[in-house]
């Protein structure tokens, strides 16, 4: 009972799947399904779980057979550089529209600077789900 208690108070390593890119993925392309595999050893501070990449961004170039950091991939951006959006502007019963361009890449729940193409000055503002941007103060 003794030798039994002993191995059980011995440090083991669990071992773990370890995310990797079934293929090369270029930067700024969204992880599908068949982007990923999974390998039979652990490596610390990696994905192991598909669900946490599948539908993410890649951040950076993530080569096959490499694993997969949290940092290496973020939330797919809605809006790109260039995109001509709606700009909202919505205080009390008041709500102005325009159009602007956004002068770069963001995600839902980011801050954006977005050129006023009325007045051509510069503003910033959040990204919603639909990829238009609020501008003003912040709602409470």
């Amino acid at each position: 009972m003794r030798i039994l208690l002993v191995f059980l108070l011995l440090p083991t390593s669990i071992l773990a799947d370890t995310l990797v890119a079934a293929r090369t993925i270029r930067a700024q392309s969204v992880i599908m399904p068949e982007d990923l595999s999974l390998v039979g050893h652990d490596v610390p501070g990696t994905l192991a779980d598909p669900d946490a990449a599948i539908g993410m961004e890649a951040r950076v170039m993530l080569y096959a057979g490499r694993p997969i950091r949290p940092g290496d991939l973020t939330p797919p951006a809605l809006v790109d550089r260039n995109q001509i959006v709606t700009l909202w502007y919505v205080r009390g019963g008041l709500a102005i529209s325009a159009e602007g361009r956004a002068l770069g890449r963001a995600a839902m729940g980011d801050r954006l600077r977005v050129m006023n193409l009325a007045s051509r000055s510069t503003v910033t503002g959040t990204v919603t789900e639909t990829g238009e941007i609020i501008v003003g103060p912040p709602t409470r």
